[in-house]
This record gives C-alpha cells, structure tokens and sequence, in this order.
C-alpha cells in the first residue's frame, strides 16, 4: 500500500485543530443516464448494502440492474431537481447545514460536506482538513438511527482514507441521534408547522422509515429499535397515539423479505377504512432527497389519491433549518469536549 502525505497549507497549531466533516449517503453528479449508473454501481456494489456474494451479485448488477435502473432513477432524480443550484436536494440542504454548522462554529473550526457515495469524497474531506491545519477530526454521518447499510459504511469509507495516510489525524465518529431531545423537537415543531398551514386536518400522520432487509435485523442491525426510539418520543412530544402516528418502511428493492409494515400497502389500504387525509413525514432522514421527494412526496400522494384518498401532506425533514442548525452544533461541540484540556 502506498501511503500518502502532503504537508499541509495552514501548520497545525501546537494546540492542534479540530475540523468537522457531514457525512451523508451521496447523489449522482446530474440526472443523465451515465452519472446515474455510476452512483447506483458504487452504491449498490456496497457490501453493507447488498449482502450478497459479489460472484453472484454482479452479473445481476451489471446486467439486469444497472442496464435499466439508471432510467427510471434519473426520471425520479429529474422530478426533484434544484434547477437553481443544478444539484440534488440532498446535496444543496448538506451543503446548506454546513453553511449554517460553520457560522455557529466560527472559522477556527472548518467544517466539509462528504459523500459515502459519489462527490465529494471522504477522502477529499478528510485531505482538506488536513491541508487547512486540522489534526483532529469529528465525523457526524447525518443517519438519526443506527444501521450497518448506513452509520457503519459511513465509518467504513473514512476508516479506508485514514489508512492511506502516513500522517493520521486523530477521529471522533459521532454516534446516531434516534431520540436526541433536539432532534425530536425540531420534528415535533415539523409537524406543527405544516399541520397549521394545512387547509385540512389529517386523520394520520405517516411515520414512513427506510426499510431494511428482514435478515440484517435478524443477523443483529438494531436498526428498527432504533426507529423504534425516534417514534415514541415524537409521539410523546405531539401527545399522539399509536394510531394517530403509525411507524411504516418504505423503499423495498429486490424479493426478499424487508421489515415490516409497508409503507405503500399500509397508505393504499387506508381509504378503504375511511382514511382519506393523511400527513407523512420520514424520521429517518435529516435532508430531503429522492426517498422523502420522490417516492413519498410523488409516488406514494399518487397511488393514495389512486386508492380513494382525498388529501395528502408531505412534512419535510429539518434540512438546514434552525433546528437542524441547533442538533448539529450540540452534536460536534459535545464531541469536541472530549479534546478540549
């Protein structure tokens, strides 16, 4: 293995520099085909994600999957797009939260927005850390809850850019954040917020979490617990029942079996019980993208006005509100007192 060093533009100070690094899943670079195809092989050649034996996997990813998927994706991606910023929701509320960590942090401490999948890298983050003086680092994967297909190959893709490096920075990864009181507040006034501005009164608000395979819970990803978690204290701080708020999981891919219920078959079947105007809002993510836009805020709204409902709301994540703004910064600067003398 070659490793790598390049003395840095800015000396660390002798009391040494801590740089902050926001973490999520990744984008494709525009919606054509190709960018597309790219994104989905990395993502989906993750062993984290598709625990499958790759001799077997992918001839399926490299045939089937990636000759179609990339389509339909890029359709999907081309309804949500930022035309102003020319990027994916995901990407611009990332970078906007970054925006925001930064001015509450100051200019001492830099703060960089990396991608698991796709640009910006980590290893680029982490390099430009380093080349601005940091010789320490806090990692926040931007995953509320805890699952190896999400928080453990974040840690995974910074683990492997540390071990090209000759000269390691020293790495605090911040743990999952299913329940943090501010968390659950600024979902809790989410909620608020879009109910009142609504000309209707749902009956339920949705509570729609990315699923996961049957068999990774089996195998030990605490994953549902953990939704599990953010749910009852959102329900505790709107004082909704069980009823009022149910917890469902949505974007299934391939035949096997994902925990339990569907979001889509538990939404379409509600008219049917005189349901017909609902809320969604999606916990598990902290930024919009193409699972809350998309496949709720698109798919879904239409196959539940298909099945009979008369009104559907979308309640959107934190993004880089001022509540999101708040979770981070008591997030980073709770991590930091671990190296402050």
């Amino acid at each position: 293995m070659t490793f790598f060093h390049r003395a840095p533009s800015i000396p660390v100070p002798p009391s040494g520099r801590t740089g902050i690094i926001l973490l999520n899943l990744g984008t494709p670079d525009d919606t054509g085909y190709f960018a597309v195809r790219r994104y989905l092989q990395e993502f989906l050649s993750d062993l984290r994600v598709i625990e499958a034996n790759p001799l077997i996997w992918q001839p399926i990813l490299q045939g089937a999957v990636l000759s179609f998927r990339p389509r339909r994706s890029g359709a999907a991606y081309a309804r949500i797009w930022d035309r102003k910023h020319n990027a994916s929701p995901l990407r611009v509320y990332t970078e906007a939260e970054a925006d925001g960590l930064r001015e509450r942090l100051g200019a001492e401490t830099p703060v960089v927005v990396a991608m698991r999948y796709g640009q910006p890298s980590v290893t680029d983050a982490v390099r430009s850390l380093m080349d601005q003086g940091c010789d320490r680092i806090v990692s926040l994967p931007l995953y509320p809850q805890y699952s190896a297909t999400t928080t453990a190959t974040a840690n995974d893709q910074l683990f492997r850019a540390l071990m090209k490096l000759r000269r390691q920075p020293a790495v605090h990864t911040v743990p999952p954040f299913p329940d943090h009181p501010l968390y659950i507040q600024g979902l809790a006034a989410s909620v608020r917020e879009t109910l009142a501005g609504l000309s209707f009164k749902p009956q339920r608000v949705i509570a729609s979490f990315h699923g996961l395979p049957k068999q990774y819970v089996q195998a030990g990803d605490h994953y549902p617990d953990d939704c599990e978690r953010t749910i009852s204290a959102l329900r505790d701080a709107l004082s909704f029942s069980d009823e009022q708020m149910p917890l469902t999981y949505q974007s299934r891919f391939g035949p096997t079996e994902w925990i339990q219920p569907y979001t889509a078959p538990f939404v379409e079947a509600l008219p049917a019980q005189g349901v017909t105007k609902i809320a969604v809002i999606t916990p598990g993510f902290m930024t919009d993208c193409i699972e809350t836009l998309d496949e709720i805020g698109n798919e879904l709204r239409e196959s539940f006005i298909k099945a009979g409902g008369e009104e559907f709301a979308l309640v959107p994540c934190l993004n880089a509100s001022p509540a999101a703004i708040d979770l981070l910064e008591a997030l980073t600067r709770q991590a930091m007192r671990g190296w402050t003398p």
